[in-house]
């Protein structure tokens, strides 16, 4: 680990920070209000950027921040300012979140000292590293995707105190519910702490998602009033469980934002450095948030490595979900999957066997990059996303794009003869529409944004089957759960990897707001005592034929060709008569039904059968000698000779007619 920060010693404390470019560096200390500066201590350059100091005498707990000085010319990206007070970028406890304020913005001189508006680092010694165990998450699993405070801030079993923290997460009620979805791994949303864009507090409103970090190790108090440490137990206990924990975190900019934003730390300390800047000074923004972190840095690179050990080696989790995943691998500004900071990730001692899963997409040159990642990077698939919702939509010509995504997607992850498909499929995730507003709003309505709905996406490949929004005709609450019961089980058929986002498995709804990032309210904050029982125990009956039926998780690209060990071709795609697909069912743009015959190394047959037509159907499957065709989900006792309904999928399971193996959960 690096020796920069605060290092604790029964002697004193030892503080380093780096810069390329400051004349000057201190170390102020604080009371233990945080309100009243006691001590500035003068920082030596010790050679290569590092400014360090020994002070004997202070312990554990100290609050502290350093302050800079340099050149003050922004135009030039040099942001120097003694009386900006500077979280040290290696924090991993502060003693209050960030509150926006325009003071913090405020040029060299213009401004009163901001310590009063900042948080304190406080200097603590890290607890003694967990024992190296694998990680419980594995490609082909359920990824549950949450933002911890709307997750449980209305949960009627959790205690109020403990509502919307990590530690709720460990709640029995809690962990009961993700058991029940089989969950893999829940991937938390930003929990380091984070600020508010300045353009929120005027509107009163606030960032609810957390994606506009400060610093990368420092948890928000809010999530984390137990620091460290209540990360550390959560996931813990979610091991316990058998869920593995994975940490959703931004390297690709700060919440210093563009010219006119905050100075909170790395702005203040180097931000030519920190920072990826236009030949003529201006700020790069490759992220549509205001700045663009330098991941090629070799500074920031052994940061964001030192971030990720931290988080492996002192709470033990399963891996990382990165945030506009192509900005780690711009070098020069250009994306390479070869660059050095991912090679770095991906064969790290302490990180190589953790998962790493890249968001690939940017809004930089090149910033689309599906697919372009290496393994053992997985990629959110918004490929899948996209194609998935025009077969339901009923748009035509999406049969051969539906299977396609269910096989893996190979047109994507299966360049140069990968076998293995490397997607993270899912239907909806938290920037977008809920899965209930999907089938519920034809239009986006973020008014409540205060940006005249401008903002977010305006496709969505949504449709309101018939009325716009809420509304009280029993037909369309029908077809609108039929729907939702349809992508659900198109996802959990899906090979790969699949991810679930919180709520989705009982029909959440942010009232067609696509972009709620700034609603910390009742929109965003799971109605647990509102939840559709029936789609949440639906959900569960996919969730439990996944793992009683492997084929169906297996990372392979399906190839129509027996796998390893089996009799039987992975797959078969048939039509509803049970006759192969040829090329002129495949090319009809008509054509909205199809049959995925899995097949696995015991022997066992699945039919997916999908209607995705208006119309009921009589599905054939073909049959074998001692074998007969029961329901698979035990909710769905569909009989062969029965139409299948409109808008559906069924799923049948070929067992020996004599006698049933009787495997686990069919």
């Amino acid at each position: 680990m690096s020796q920069l920060g605060a290092i604790v010693t029964s002697e004193g404390i030892r503080f380093a920070v780096w810069s390329s470019s400051a004349i000057r560096s201190w170390v102020a200390i604080f009371d233990g209000t945080g309100a009243c500066e006691v001590e500035r201590l003068e920082l030596r350059p010790e050679g290569e950027g590092v400014f360090a100091l020994f002070a004997p005498g202070l312990a554990a707990g100290t609050l502290y921040g350093f302050r800079a000085d340099g050149d003050y010319a922004p135009e030039r990206g040099l942001w120097f300012d003694p009386g900006k007070l500077l979280t040290d970028p290696y924090a991993v406890e502060i003693d209050r979140p960030y509150q926006y304020h325009w003071r913090l913005a405020a040029k060299r001189n213009e401004g009163a000292d901001t310590a009063p508006l900042m948080p304190k680092a406080i200097a603590c010694p890290l607890p003694k590293p967990l024992p190296s165990k694998p990680p419980l998450f594995q490609p082909g699993g359920l990824i549950y995707e949450l933002n911890v405070r709307s997750f449980t801030k209305l949960h009627p079993d959790v205690p109020d105190a403990q509502r919307g923290t990590i530690a709720a997460l460990a709640h029995p009620a809690v962990v009961e519910h993700l058991k029940r979805l089989g969950v893999s791994a829940v991937e938390l949303m930003p929990i380091t702490a984070s600020i508010d864009e300045r353009h929120l507090p005027p509107l009163g409103l606030s960032n609810a998602w957390g994606y506009n970090p400060v610093t990368f190790m420092a948890l928000d108090p809010r999530l984390a009033p137990g620091g460290l440490q209540e990360l550390r137990d959560t996931v813990a206990a979610l091991r316990k469980a058998g869920i593995g924990t994975i940490l959703d975190l931004v390297f690709n900019h700060t919440g210093e934002s563009d010219r006119l934003g905050p100075t909170l730390s790395l702005r203040g300390l180097d931000a030519l450095a920190y920072y990826r800047h236009q030949p003529d000074g201006r700020l790069v923004n490759d992220t549509g948030t205001g700045n663009t972190v330098a991941c090629d840095h070799p500074v920031m690179r052994e940061m964001v490595l030192d971030t990720l050990r931290h988080f492996v080696h002192f709470a033990g989790v399963d891996g990382f979900r990165f945030d506009l995943a192509p900005v780690l691998g711009r070098v020069d500004g250009a994306f390479d999957p070869e660059a050095p900071l991912l090679q770095a990730i991906a064969g790290d001692p302490v990180l190589a066997d953790r998962a790493l899963i890249a968001e690939p997409w940017d809004i930089g040159p090149n910033g689309y990059q599906l697919g372009n990642f290496r393994p053992p990077y997985l990629e959110w698939n918004d490929r899948y996303r996209d194609d998935v919702r025009r077969f339901w939509r009923g748009d035509t010509g999406a049969i051969g794009a539906l299977a396609t995504r269910l096989a893996g997607s190979s047109d994507v992850f299966g360049r140069e003869g990968q076998p293995v498909s490397r997607t993270v499929n899912f239907i909806a995730a938290h920037d977008g529409m809920t899965l209930a507003d999907i089938v519920a709003y034809e239009r986006k309505h973020n008014e409540a944004n205060g940006e005249q709905n401008r903002d977010g996406h305006n496709d969505n490949l949504s449709w309101n089957n018939g009325a716009e929004g809420e509304t009280d005709d029993t037909e369309i609450a029908r077809a609108r759960f039929n729907d939702q019961c349809a992508l659900l089980a198109t996802l959990f058929a899906s090979r790969g990897t699949i991810m679930l986002t919180a709520g989705d498995e009982f029909g959440r709804t942010q009232k067609g707001n696509n972009n709620a990032y700034a609603q910390d309210n009742a929109l965003t904050w799971l109605d647990w005592a509102g939840r559709d029982l029936a789609l949440e125990q639906y959900t569960s009956s996919l969730a439990t034929l996944r793992r009683a039926f492997p084929a169906l998780a297996d990372t392979h690209f399906l190839t129509g060709e027996p796998a390893d060990g089996a009799e039987l071709p992975d797959v078969a795609w048939l039509t509803e008569t049970g006759s192969p697909l040829g090329e002129p069912d495949w090319n009809d743009p008509g054509r909205h039904r199809l049959v995925m015959l899995l097949g696995d190394t015991e022997g066992d047959r699945l039919a997916v059968a999908i209607n995705g037509d208006r119309r009921q159907c009589v599905f054939s499957l073909p049959p074998r000698d001692g074998f007969e065709w029961r329901p698979a989900i035990e909710a769905q006792q569909v009989d062969l000779a029965r139409p299948l309904p409109g808008r559906s999928v069924n799923f049948m399971i070929e067992r020996r007619a004599a006698k049933s193996r009787g495997r686990k959960g069919s």
